[in-house]
């Protein structure tokens, strides 16, 4: 479907963000003439249909061929549907390339930290001995470092195995009927690092033209995308840097303060980050700040750099989602900016030289123009350094900090409390057991459970979709799950606090307030679909029911890249539908399209959804939620409470949490570039 002339423009976001501080920060970019991913969105526009459609291939020099009534195959003879196939397989495959190398960078660390060639102490103990005992290499006699580096190694292995073998972690921790249908289908992957190669082996010139068989080779990948790339670098991530702990943070603009030294993390790697965040907490750099005039040194998250690190250590504010980010930067109250990798878009240069910010990047795999590069070499033959080089960047963060124009800060005054930290282990704490949550499900005081997730897309309006299918879901007694990106909108909106259960069903209120629990929990980065994941494999466990007949969904509104795509397949290929406000590039093939939206269901148990509305995409979700129950014999859901609708501000719900709205004209002129 072409929907070219149907995408939002900057004046639909103004008018309806449901954030107070986007559109404030919107306002005075565009008075001080700094441009937004919004303004280069509009600039885009028309887009190119054929790219729309992935009816578009550039993956020889005899192109570019694009698929049209005059010319229905490329010059190679591959027509729409080998081309469409081609290219999702390697969106696909580059997604898990995109989590893998980061994870990568983490199971190395993990490895060295065992072998004690890296001083950084281990501290998810429990992490470790649970995950030795799922891989069958517990034993008392080896220590906590023995055994995490035998984990180091197995998850290495299943990232990169090049001779054939089980992939262990998936084997291991997957469901059993899940492994049997995944092996029956002859999908199982040998590694990650293989299915990447064997699928852009597979869409060079003259090699696959079946577009089925390119599409089991897109299945291949999800499964390495998600036991390998997403559950084998959380696994990683929390045996070296430990489990979520729960807590109360505040969250969005308002909570820059202009008297400290102000650094922001950026990006996906928590190896350099956990430096930064010891680093800022010395006493010795804290000192050498005030002695500078500041009043301390702060740290505030965007994108998963900033959930990873909140959820690990606390001490980081989490402010905004990789297309909020040049907001931010804008705001010219950051000192430094430190960009890891992914998800961290080049024009932060452009906003960064408006004002007195200096930009670190952190990685080899993803350097800026203009930006100073200190950081973990190509080889991470460096990775011991991370103390050094952590301590490098506070202090230049420290030095840049007498350089900051007051005259150009500008600070939307929005704020708002949020619960985070959560994971299975403290949830099912919480609760006092699987069996606990499994009885809210049948008894349909608790509709189902949906993990709401994904990167914002400017083809819809920022956050919008996001939290008004959270507002829906909720009044109709659904828990939600939310990590990465989509996580913000939700911090910022209210609805990951108790109170936020005002605007819950009655059932999911008597659920879920004896505990003090919020309506939506938030789980962390993007990585952290694992811990949804393993949510939902205790609910199966609990109640003895494969995935395929549970009340669980997978939901990314405004998915828009190719880690999206992957994310989805992961719940997809567990059996549970995943639901979008926006289609994936595949309407030039209606073979290719049938597969990824229905054809799946047979094979796998699940399909794919799209809705535009974000109201009718949560409707279909409530209602196969509720066809899934039926079938299962439980008990009905009682009727849904009120939405309250927003209008275009933060104040989802009729209490307050430090929402501020000042105005700051008297004190912050906008500047021109």
């Amino acid at each position: 479907m072409n929907r070219k002339s149907k995408f939002p423009n900057k004046r639909d976001v103004l008018e309806r963000t449901p954030d107070p501080a986007v559109r404030e920060m919107l306002l005075h970019m565009e008075q001080a003439g700094i441009e937004t991913p919004f303004d280069r969105f509009d600039a885009q526009k028309p887009h190119c249909g054929f790219g729309l459609s992935g009816t578009c291939c550039k993956n020889c020099h005899m192109g570019p061929c694009k698929i049209t009534a005059k010319s229905p195959k490329g010059v190679c003879g591959a027509d729409a549907h080998v081309i469409v196939a081609r290219n999702i397989l390697r969106w696909v495959a580059a997604g898990v390339g995109a989590h893998g190398a980061r994870g990568r960078e983490v199971m190395l660390a993990l490895k060295g930290a065992a072998e004690g060639n890296l001083d950084i102490p281990i501290l998810g103990p429990e992490k470790v001995l649970a995950t030795a005992k799922s891989f069958g290499i517990f034993s008392e006699e080896k220590t906590v470092e023995a055994m995490a580096g035998e984990i180091s190694m197995i998850l290495l292995e299943d990232l990169c195995r090049t001779l054939p073998g089980p992939h262990r972690t998936l084997e291991t921790l997957a469901p059993k009927e899940r492994v049997d249908v995944w092996r029956e289908l002859d999908i199982l992957p040998i590694g990650a690092y293989h299915e990447v190669f064997e699928a852009l082996h597979r869409t060079t010139t003259g090699t696959d033209g079946d577009w089925e068989n390119l599409m089991r080779q897109v299945l291949r990948c999800g499964l390495a995308f998600a036991w390998s790339s997403v559950a084998g670098s959380a696994i990683a991530m929390d045996c070296l840097y430990g489990m979520p702990k729960r807590s109360r943070i505040t969250t969005n603009l308002g909570v820059i303060q202009t008297g400290s030294v102000n650094v922001a993390v950026h990006g996906h790697s928590p190896v350099l980050v956990s430096a930064i965040v010891t680093a800022a907490r010395r006493t010795d750099l804290i000192a050498e700040a005030v002695s500078k005039g500041a009043e301390g040194i702060r740290l505030y998250g965007i994108c998963c750099s900033g959930h990873s690190a909140l959820a690990k250590f606390g001490d980081v504010h989490p402010l905004a989602s990789a297309v909020g980010a040049e907001l931010v930067l804008a705001t010219g109250a950051m000192d430094l900016w430190v960009a890891d990798v992914q998800d961290v878009f080049p024009g932060i240069m452009d906003v960064a030289a408006c004002f007195h910010t200096r930009v670190v990047t952190t990685s080899d795999s993803a350097r800026l123009p203009g930006a100073v590069h200190l950081g973990f070499d190509h080889h991470h033959s460096n990775l011991s350094e991370a103390d050094d080089l952590a301590e490098r960047i506070i202090r230049m963060a420290i030095d840049a900090f007498h350089q900051r124009d007051a005259g150009k800060v500008f600070i939307p005054q929005a704020r708002m409390d949020a619960e985070v930290g959560f994971s299975v282990e403290n949830v099912l704490a919480t609760f006092g057991g699987a069996a606990v949550l499994r009885e809210h499900l049948t008894s349909g005081r608790v509709r189902g459970i949906v993990n709401l997730v994904g990167c914002n897309n400017p083809k819809i309006v920022y956050e919008e979709a996001v939290v008004q299918v959270a507002q829906a879901l909720i009044a109709h007694d659904v828990i939600v799950l939310t990590n990465g990106c989509a996580a913000y909108a939700l911090l910022k909106t209210g609805y990951c606090l108790p109170e936020a259960l005002e605007e819950s069903g009655n059932g999911l209120r008597e659920a879920l307030t004896p505990h003090k629990l919020p309506p939506v929990w938030h789980m962390g980065e993007c990585l952290d679909n694992a811990r949804a994941t393993g949510m939902f494999r205790a609910v199966a466990e609990a109640t003895g029911e494969p995935f395929k007949n549970l009340p669980l969904a997978f939901s990314s509104p405004e998915w828009s890249n190719e880690k999206g795509v992957g994310a989805a397949l992961g719940f997809r290929l567990l059996g549970l539908n995943s639901y979008h406000c926006i289609e994936p590039p595949l309407s030039g093939s209606d073979k290719v399209s049938r597969f990824f939206y229905e054809d799946t269901h047979a094979l796998l148990g699940s399909v794919m959804v799209v809705e535009h509305d974000p109201h009718a995409l949560a409707a279909r979700i409530i209602a196969d939620l509720d066809a899934r129950r039926t079938a299962l014999g439980w008990q009905p859901s009682g009727p849904p409470t009120a939405i309250k609708q927003i209008h275009g501000h933060s104040e989802g719900h009729g209490h307050d949490h430090k929402h501020h709205h000042h105005d700051h004209s008297h004190s912050h002129k906008p500047h021109s570039h």
